[in-house]
């Protein structure tokens, strides 16, 4: 029997390490301060839950948003186009990437790690040799008219009439919120995303009982892929230009979100607002830590530990689960 797909509630954090008001204060900075990286980091969480809903992962969600970028970048420094054409290009390149990975994955058998893997490395290459080719600086820094008011402007600045939005709320917010809403409808209320959890949850069981399957690993990686071009715009948006190494260091904090969130690393168990969660968890978690002064260089060392232990906590209680 298959396992019925559900969506965790918000888990409860615990407040350790920190006094209380020195929490209040944290979270008040990460929900009113204009830091646009945290939208960058819930893009990137999405494109790896969204291939870990069908229990697979993707190693090279950071070179995919560089090869989306170079798109973006191309169609504004070459060919002059406006902003939201430019990004459409790119992330029809993302999401085409994507789904040529996941073709590769369906058709073969191979595990997704090592076609993942393969994949990063392959875009690693490519991505430079296209930058030295046709830049300078290996960085496309032609900014298309919105651009910079799409940094620095916020819902306050949007007015139907006499009703302005929250000037408290970017512009660059929407961005974010708009797939969270959309795969959040996809998983809960459509036949597709149901489909995409039982692949996850016993791919043969999935099969056998008419279920696609091929499709839906080809459907989960282009959504990665879509996802992860979208992270890598958020992020030149924020920086200011299309560089090579946009990307470079998505691929823990991808996986931190969704894991501390609720998405179970085996498939079949995947939480939207879990991810949101998770993700504003990091980022509370990355203040605190700069906070009593761990430096930048050590940052990663217990981000990648704290993922360690939620990997091991999931996986035990999964144990847990098969022996009661």
């Amino acid at each position: 029997m298959i396992p019925e797909p559900r969506a965790l509630p918000p888990a409860e954090f615990v407040e350790n390490g920190l006094p209380a008001d020195s929490i209040s204060r944290l979270v008040e900075i990460e929900l009113r301060e204009p830091d646009y990286t945290k939208w960058v980091d819930m893009a990137r969480g999405l494109a790896q839950m969204v291939v870990l809903s069908i229990g697979h992962m993707n190693l090279a969600v950071g070179r995919m948003a560089a090869f989306s970028a170079m798109f973006m970048g191309l169609s504004y420094d070459r060919l002059h186009l406006p902003l939201y054409a430019g990004l459409c290009i790119g992330l029809l390149a993302g999401a085409a990437i994507g789904a040529f990975t996941g073709w590769i994955i369906a058709r073969t058998g191979i595990n997704s790690f090592v076609v993942t893997l393969a994949m990063d490395f392959a875009l690693l290459g490519l991505i430079p040799v296209v930058y030295t080719a046709l830049t300078a600086n290996a960085a496309f820094t032609v900014k298309p008219d919105g651009m910079r008011e799409l940094r620095q402007y916020s819902l306050g600045d949007v007015c139907l009439g006499n009703l302005c939005g929250s000037p408290a709320v970017p512009q660059m917010m929407l961005l974010a919120v708009a797939p969270m809403l959309a795969l959040g409808y996809l998983y809960h209320s459509t036949r597709p995303g149901r489909e995409l959890l039982l692949t996850g949850s016993n791919p043969l069981a999935a099969e056998l009982s008419g279920i696609p399957t091929r499709r839906r690993i080809v459907t989960a990686h282009l959504l990665s892929g879509l996802l992860a071009g979208l992270a890598g715009f958020m992020l030149a948006v924020t920086t200011g230009s299309f560089r090579a190494t946009i990307g470079e260091e998505f691929l823990l904090p991808s996986f931190l979100g969704a894991i501390l969130g609720g998405t179970a690393l085996a498939g079949g168990v995947i939480s939207v607002i879990g991810t949101f969660l998770g993700t504003s968890l990091t980022l509370v978690i990355r203040r605190g830590l700069e906070m009593v002064g761990i430096g930048l260089e050590y940052l990663n060392v217990y981000l990648g530990v704290i993922l360690l232990l939620a990997l091991s906590a999931d996986r035990f209680l999964q144990r847990r689960g098969v022996k009661s």
